[in-house]
């Protein structure tokens, strides 16, 4: 008997996933799950390319805007939490479309996740009076020291993801990346990853014009009342940051904006690299037609 199967739709930002994921998902009349970690937040709508109510109500979606910005929550937690609801929607659908940017999360619900140790609960809290006081630029050493394999692969711009690391390395007195290569995958469904490709210049275009129509949309005001919260670890993020340096008066706003796109093209040429390593997968020119791609599958 068959498994049910899990299509994974993967792409940089701004690559036209949210679009693809509903095109498929009403052929195949089911349901999508999301794991772009950015957009599981309700206090951040604009900054993250939530999407809009009509799309949310085109088909049935799951885990966008479900926690707030207070709340911790991990990718053990979220890997937790979507292979309980993979149990149920499977009941009902052979075919679940899963969709986002966030690599490592969809890693994690398709691969499994290493085991980590147990951390000194105190190391935390160091590391991020650190950075505050600091910046981003002590915590990217500090992992350098401890870890080089990690440092060279992570997201050296996410705080998040070096405390992570560091606590780990500081904590248990071997490197974080030694940990890696022992989990479990789960084994009640299939994948098939499908992973969007844009020629690089076109990409950057449409990253440009989406922080043009964030900013049009308001997404300074929408900063500006996140302010007050700007260390929590969900505001660590790209479109957020950048606008608290300018209400902290480290930069002025048309600065601001244009560091937000190029960040983000940053980020977009990271995700590609992430993209890259999967075997398998089906690579879908964004231009093509979703009729081919459905062939396919």
């Amino acid at each position: 008997m068959n498994k049910p199967k899990l299509i994974y739709i993967a792409g940089p930002t701004a690559s036209g996933k949210t679009a693809l994921a509903i095109a498929l998902a009403q052929h195949f009349k089911t349901e999508i799950i999301s794991c772009d970690s950015r957009q599981f937040y309700k206090e951040m709508s604009i900054g993250t390319a939530v999407p809009s109510d009509e799309e949310l109500n085109t088909v049935p979606h799951h885990f966008i805007q479900h926690l707030s910005i207070v709340d911790n929550y991990s990718v053990g937690d979220y890997r937790t939490d979507v292979l309980k609801s993979l149990k149920k929607l499977f009941k009902k659908h052979t075919t679940l479309i899963m969709v986002g940017g966030s690599g490592l999360y969809a890693d994690a619900v398709m691969q499994g996740l290493d085991e980590f140790p147990e951390v000194d609960p105190a190391v935390r809290p160091q590391l991020m009076a650190i950075f505050q006081q600091e910046g981003i630029e002590i915590l990217q050493d500090l992992l350098r020291q401890h870890d080089i394999h990690h440092y060279q692969r992570v997201d050296r711009n996410n705080p998040h993801r070096l405390i992570r690391a560091l606590e780990i390395s500081l904590s248990s007195g071997k490197p974080y990346s030694s940990y890696f290569g022992k989990r479990e995958t789960p084994d009640f469904f299939d994948s098939q990853t499908v992973v969007i490709d844009w020629e690089r210049d076109k990409l950057y275009e449409r990253i440009n014009t989406r922080v043009d129509q964030m900013i049009e949309m308001g997404l300074v005001d929408e900063a500006q009342g996140l302010h007050p919260q700007k260390n929590l670890n969900a505001l660590q993020t790209v479109g957020y940051r950048e606008l608290f340096a300018y209400f902290d008066g480290k930069i002025d706003e048309e600065f601001a904006l244009e560091e937000i796109k190029k960040n983000t093209r940053r980020y977009a040429k990271r995700q590609v690299t992430w993209f890259r390593k999967y075997e398998g997968a089906i690579r879908f020119h964004a231009e093509s037609s979703v009729n081919d791609l459905i062939k396919q599958l």
